[in-house]
């Protein structure tokens, strides 16, 4: 509920929802920074404390690639549940307080693909509702929103001009799908006119899983650990990469540039196999790439989120990387992370710059804010 001469959002726009979970926003927690890699500060705002993150005497931009909200108008017309009906939110305080509390200053908003076996005329209505809707919502506030356009990837043709009027008309500044489309690939050929308008409009792919599905009958993500998600949702970013690496998509739009979620999956951690694999059979892997496939982790294509945990994984990530293709993830609302600011300001071996960048710097300039 607002308070009296505040001004709610959700008042005004009631078109726009977000999967809400009711946990207190955490609070800035000590960090390396204070001992001389930079500092973050809170100071009073209007009906909350914001911290403002300061790296090298300057304050940061932080820019957070991996948020989540949902449409519900849209969603109604393939009759698709609200994954958390309880928790949606009508009005962004309790989002905005979240992101003051954590450092965050931007929100790059996307919404999980949950249209891709719709047929032509419902799936374009349903991008056009929900991509209006959201370049709506963040026009209310741009300098704390930002969304990644959606497209109806199982019609190809009908993708591309979603995504290029999104780009021209809306205002997007990048796109998000999923980590396979109706049980094929990205890589899938059917998919190059919409990777080539991604290109060609130089947009940010931002890639989030759907889950393995394919594994699901099986039985073998089932039992305790919710390995459907623990599991599943990395593995298909793995998948969905290592695809677009060996049919030689990267390749065929060397332009792209996708920033794949939970930190690429597993791919990072073992993509070193995937060059020896190479060495190992060459008569069984071809038609080769026209790199080694960890080329592409470095090349400028191909970026990640910080939402591996841990200042070791952050390390190791970076080092497979490299500094340049990391940005920040929180995953809000889904309270995997407390807080990825404290993760980069903790992760040893980073210089200022490297710094600056992964908190915002390299969102700011791939997102054009």
């Amino acid at each position: 509920m607002m308070t009296s001469g505040a001004t709610s959002i959700g008042s005004r726009f009631n078109g726009i929802a977000f999967t809400g979970c009711p946990f207190a926003a955490p609070r800035p927690a000590p960090h390396a920074a204070e001992q001389g890699h930079g500092h973050a500060h809170a100071h009073a705002g209007a009906g909350s404390r914001r911290r403002e993150v300061v790296v090298k005497g300057t304050r940061v931009k932080t820019v957070d690639i991996h948020a989540h909200c949902a449409v519900p108008a849209a969603m109604a017309l393939v009759k698709h549940p609200l994954e958390a009906p309880g928790l949606l939110m009508t009005d962004v305080d309790t989002r905005l307080a979240a992101m003051d509390a954590q450092g965050i200053d931007v929100e790059a908003l996307s919404i999980n693909p949950f249209w891709y076996r719709a047929e032509r005329d419902v799936a374009a209505e349903l991008i056009r509702l929900q991509n209006e809707t959201l370049a709506e919502y963040c026009a209310e506030q741009p300098e704390r929103f930002v969304g990644f356009a959606t497209a109806a990837l199982q019609h190809p043709d009908l993708a591309a001009e979603q995504v290029e009027h999104a780009v021209r008309q809306l205002g997007f500044r990048g796109v998000g799908v999923g980590g396979s489309v109706a049980g094929l690939e990205l890589a899938d050929p059917k998919f190059h006119p919409f990777w080539a308008k991604c290109e060609e409009l130089g947009v940010l792919v931002f890639l989030h899983p759907l889950g393995t599905r394919e594994l699901e009958p099986s039985g073998r993500l089932g039992g305790s650990g919710l390995l459907t998600n623990t599991i599943g949702n990395p593995l298909e970013t793995t998948l969905a990469l290592s695809h677009l690496i060996f049919e030689g998509t990267l390749d065929r739009f060397p332009g792209l540039k996708i920033c794949a979620a939970h930190g690429g999956g597993f791919l990072p951690s073992y993509a070193n196999r995937s060059d020896a694999v190479i060495r190992t059979f060459p008569n069984r892997v071809g038609p080769l790439p026209k790199k080694k496939p960890t080329a592409y982790l470095r090349d400028g294509q191909l970026f990640f989120d910080t939402i591996v945990f841990t200042p070791e994984a952050l390390c190791h990530l970076i080092a497979e990387t490299g500094a340049s293709q990391i940005m920040i993830g929180t995953d809000y609302p889904f309270p995997w992370t407390s807080t990825e600011i404290d993760l980069v300001l903790n992760t040893p071996g980073l210089s200022d710059d490297e710094r600056i960048a992964i908190l915002g710097g390299t969102a700011a300039k791939l997102l054009g804010l």
